[in-house]
């Protein structure tokens, strides 16, 4: 794909990093890395698999905000949802998905960039360990680790530029290109089903090899893939494409020896892993690329103008779910009958003041917006925090969809959404009951709840076909009229970006 190697990083550019905090820096002249350097040694090619995570939060296109995870997740993932709100009327283009069939647009261009830059250095890991000098072990662990870059980049490519599994005529309809090579070659599309065949194999190919090297991550390189984050890839993977038994067999198993985080550990603000954290991406102060990244976007505490201008907030209909008694609704503030503009929604100087004694780390400047968030907190900086991608409470979350779509015992879905809420703490008042139709809302609900704001919400109606409804601040809700709408299904070809026409420019055998 002659537009990765114009564009994007290639294996001889690539950061090579060591372990993590002080180490997680450059360990080579990035420009300077030979192929011959990095392959020579499988030490190297452990730098080059840092490097490769290194890529998930770093700014590219030279976009603000353009961060890597951390945009999927905002942009995609957030900002396009129903219940996470952001008073941005002039970003309604992005935001209510104006611009996916635009195929110039750097929104369809941004995700196929970002992840193709992944799977172009994963590619070359995986035809070029074995030529490493090192224990062989090191050298299935390490090919395990690309494969499963590869498949997660492919499974949020299929997300994105493929069609709900539900629309795809069983997997016919057209996804994206897959390379598996380091060639430049012309490739057409290949269907969704062939894109999740591809995702399949590599990640059977990886737990087999991460089993039989008898390695595993050390215990803070929560950045770096083993087999849980295979497993968690897996699941999420057969979950989109509704393959049930695979999703339900796959998430149990990535939440093995991953329990849920305390109490304390929730409301501690999302910027440091813990033992429910599967998989995610490194920052800290060493490696920040401040008003770029993710938590000067979502941290309710960062300085950045983008979150002390635009606080982000729970819709007002998902925050009237939570029950009073769970933890969770306590990190969004409740206006109580304070007063806010009823064409803006923003807070009155009353409301800030008592968001600002709730939580006295909020800056001075910032403004204040019925039911914004405290979940997310910056750990330093403008913006340093740790990005999460996988945690056991979607892992619970996939198993009980699954089991639901199955006609499993409801009582054995009802007890992973106990053991989310109840048997936890977050909700120690809260007991599962609901049947038939009533506890798939059930599961979509607390979906919302649990894992708002972490860049599912989008993702989620496209999978299930359930349109995003906003309402309005005239109408009850918390949305300004220009974000306040109802976006369905069939919109925009099903939410399904289209290629980009810098892909179209190099590989002619993409139809225009």
């Amino acid at each position: 794909m002659k537009f990765i190697n114009r564009y994007l990083i290639a294996i001889t550019v690539l950061t090579l990093v060591a372990s993590c905090k002080k180490e997680y820096l450059d360990r080579f002249p990035t420009a300077s890395v030979s192929p011959g350097t990095v392959f020579e040694t499988t030490e190297n090619v452990a730098y080059a698999i840092n490097g490769i995570a290194r890529l998930m939060t770093q700014q590219k296109l030279s976009i603000q905000g353009m961060n890597g995870e951390g945009t999927i997740k905002m942009l995609y993932g957030n900002y396009a949802g129903a219940d996470f709100g952001v008073n941005l009327p002039t970003w309604s283009s992005v935001i209510n998905l104006e611009y996916v069939s635009n195929p110039n647009s750097t929104y369809v261009v941004y995700p196929w960039f970002y992840y193709y830059s992944i799977i172009a250095n994963a590619n070359s890991v995986i035809l070029n360990v074995d030529k490493a000098a090192g224990p062989e072990a090191d050298k299935q662990f390490l090919k395990a680790q690309a494969l499963t870059f590869r498949a997660y980049s492919y499974t949020m490519l299929a997300q994105l530029y493929g069609k709900r599994w539900a629309d795809s005529q069983n997997g016919n309809t057209p996804a994206v290109v897959l390379r598996v090579d380091e060639t430049t070659g012309d490739i057409p599309l290949s269907t969704l089903k062939q894109t999740y065949d591809l995702i399949y194999s590599d990640l059977t190919t990886a737990i087999g090899l991460f089993t039989s090297s008898g390695k595993t991550r050390a215990a803070s390189q929560f950045y770096l893939p083993d087999v849980n984050v295979a497993y968690a890839t897996f699941a999420r993977a057969a979950l989109n494409r509704q393959d049930y038994p695979s999703a339900e067999s796959y998430a149990a198993k990535a939440r093995q020896n991953f329990p849920l985080m305390s109490n304390a550990q929730y409301k501690a603000g999302f910027n440091a892993s813990n033992g429910e954290w599967i998989w995610g991406t490194y920052n800290a102060v060493d490696e920040t690329i401040h008003y770029y990244s993710y938590f000067a976007y979502i941290g309710y505490n960062s300085t950045a103008g983008a979150v002390r201008n635009t606080p982000k907030f729970m819709s007002k209909d998902l925050y009237a779910k939570i029950p009073s008694t769970d933890i969770r609704k306590s990190m969004f503030l409740d206006p109580l009958s304070y007063a806010f503009n009823a064409t803006t929604g923003e807070g009155s100087a009353a409301m800030l003041s008592y968001a600002r004694g709730l939580y006295p780390s909020l800056p001075s400047d910032s403004r204040a917006y019925p039911y914004m968030s405290f979940k997310f907190v910056a750990s330093d900086g403008v913006g340093v925090g740790n990005i999460n991608h996988f945690r056991s409470s979607e892992m619970i979350l996939i198993e009980a969809e699954a089991k639901y779509f199955q006609g499993k015992p409801e009582a054995d879905v009802q007890a992973l959404l106990n053991a989310l809420t109840k048997t936890s703490g977050r909700d120690a008042s809260y007991n599962a009951t609901a049947t038939g139709a009533a506890l798939l809302q059930e599961i979509k609900t607390y979906r919302g709840i649990e894992l708002w704001g972490e860049g599912f919400d989008m993702f989620d109606k496209k999978r299930w076909g359930d349109p995003i409804v906003r309402k309005k601040l005239a109408n009850g809700g918390n949305f300004v009229d220009a974000l306040g709408v109802t976006i369905t299904p069939s919109y925009g070809n099903g939410w399904t970006l289209v290629v980009p026409n810098r892909e179209a420019d190099y590989n002619t055998l993409i139809m225009r």
